[in-house]
């Protein structure tokens, strides 16, 4: 009754506990047959089943996150189980690009009768985990392809969409996300790229370039974004707004730069890509004209589970050397294992890579289980793994001292890769706003829509009720 008390404040209609206490016996039962309707229907996808969207709201459903989700069938299983022992073995073999093409990594999420392995979200995830445990610019490389590259027509395509292009991207023809340009980067509404309506109707003509395009120099299939002129049909005023479109690189109009030189994922293209009056069809519009800003958050949101899975992996990798480091080396006449400063060290980063690992997995059993809204939860997944990753590297490395430092250890290479987690894909930095400014904006609306029930409580004293009985 506090809440309500607290509510009956900010109602402008000064609401007396009175009317409450005399409509309570009559609607408690019917908002006892409410809650146990909303049980019942728990397994059910919901916004509100969000842990992190309801944090805002202080309150704590769990219904995502307890029981942890197991979604994974016997057969389902066993085909992951199948391919674990090859993609592994890939990396022991150091076999070429071709090798992995051949197993079908490229295509991991694709329909089966498009050319796909038709793994689920959590499949995915176990196999994006041995790949960063071995080499996040292979990683990179996958990612780049179907996480993001082609998603967008995995999500919104249409069926002839779909028909036309899964096929061609399981089978060997490189897929890229073309979002970044030069003046545009978190803020990807000022994109400058171009797309107008060819007079005949029948062609959109693509001007522009993007930058750092992971896959660009390389890739046959692109998902580009470009402002397009936009008439709403109720006032009849035209505006810009992004639009996301499929463009093959054999349109003609479409070039690349050289590859860049990097810190790291070195052996992931990543190059400028250019468009000079590219001729695309209508059909290859994707997800609608002007909702390409809608698309391009969709695939990222979508796809970002995926990194906290590959980080796990690295982050496995980076305890395993520095284990194996510390039960070695003596130091004082002892192991250096024996010390509790090492010990601490390596407890700090188990907890670390068992978060990871744990968010990873439980993020993508919601998204296996029906669930819509795990947005704020994959951005979450995504700082925590990415600076997480970091801290576990380089404690990998002040454990093994000098010679973690060396070339040879390979540490180096894996914090030089690790770098970009923390800038690409939405910045750390945005997607925490991203986490804040959602959130409050959740609970605002909530608010509001109490304020609103209190204006007529006999009307409303379900949603009264229920926010009174929360903790």
């Amino acid at each position: 009754m506090i809440r309500i008390a607290k509510f009956c404040v900010i109602n402008q209609n000064k609401v007396q506990n009175s009317i409450i206490q005399r409509c309570l016996s009559t609607t408690l039962i019917k908002y006892s047959k409410t809650v146990q309707n909303a049980e019942k229907t728990s397994s059910s996808p919901s916004e509100g089943y969000s842990f992190v969207t309801n944090i805002f709201r202080g309150q704590l459903e769990s219904r995502q996150v307890f029981p942890y989700p197991n979604v994974l069938t016997e057969d389902q299983r066993e085909t992951l189980q199948m391919l674990v022992d090859p993609v592994s073995k890939f990396f022991e073999m150091k076999k070429s690009l071709s090798a992995l093409w051949e197993l079908g990594a490229f295509g991991l999420q694709v329909p089966q009768d498009l050319g796909g392995l038709g793994l689920s979200n959590t499949q995915y995830a176990r196999l994006v985990e041995i790949v960063g445990g071995h080499d996040l610019g292979v990683g990179i490389t996958l990612g780049a392809h179907q996480s993001i590259g082609f998603k967008g027509i995995l999500l919104v395509g249409t069926p002839e969409q779909k028909q036309k292009y899964l096929p061609r991207v399981t089978s060997g023809e490189f897929a890229a996300f073309c979002l970044t340009e030069p003046s545009s980067g978190s803020d990807a509404g000022s994109i400058k790229t171009r797309a107008e309506l060819s007079p005949d109707g029948k062609h959109y003509i693509l001007n522009g370039s993007k930058i750092w395009i992971s896959n660009g120099g390389i890739a046959e299939i692109m998902t580009v974004f470009a402002q397009t002129p936009v008439t709403d049909p109720k006032t009849g005023k035209t505006v810009d707004k992004v639009s996301a479109f499929i463009v093959e690189r054999s349109f003609g109009g479409v070039t690349s730069g050289p590859p860049e030189k990097k810190m790291g994922i070195k052996c992931s293209n990543t190059a400028e890509v250019y468009y000079d009056n590219v001729k695309i069809p209508v059909e290859n519009l994707l997800g609608g004209l002007g909702n390409g800003f809608k698309v391009a958050m969709n695939i990222l949101n979508n796809g970002r589970f995926g990194m906290a899975a590959a980080l796990s992996g690295t982050m496995k990798a980076c305890i395993k050397k520095a284990t194996e480091f510390a039960t070695q080396r003596k130091q004082f006449g002892q192991r250096i294992d024996n010390f509790g400063t090492i010990q601490e060290k390596l407890a700090r980063m188990a907890m670390l890579q068992y978060i990871t690992e744990s968010m990873a997995y439980m993020i993508s059993g919601n998204m296996d289980s029906g669930s819509q809204h795990y947005h704020l939860e994959a951005a979450i997944s995504k700082c925590f793994a990415s600076e997480a990753a970091w801290y576990v590297c380089d404690e990998a490395i002040q454990i093994m001292g000098g010679m973690g430092f060396m070339k040879e250890t390979g540490l180096e290479r894996v914090m030089r890769d690790l770098r970009i987690f923390r800038i690409f894909e939405g910045t750390n930095d945005i997607l925490r706003l991203f986490v804040a400014l959602t959130g409050i904006q959740y609970a605002g609306a909530h608010l509001k829509e109490l304020q609103n029930a209190f204006k007529n409580p006999t009307a409303n004293l379900g949603l009264i009720f229920e926010e009174a009985s929360k903790e």
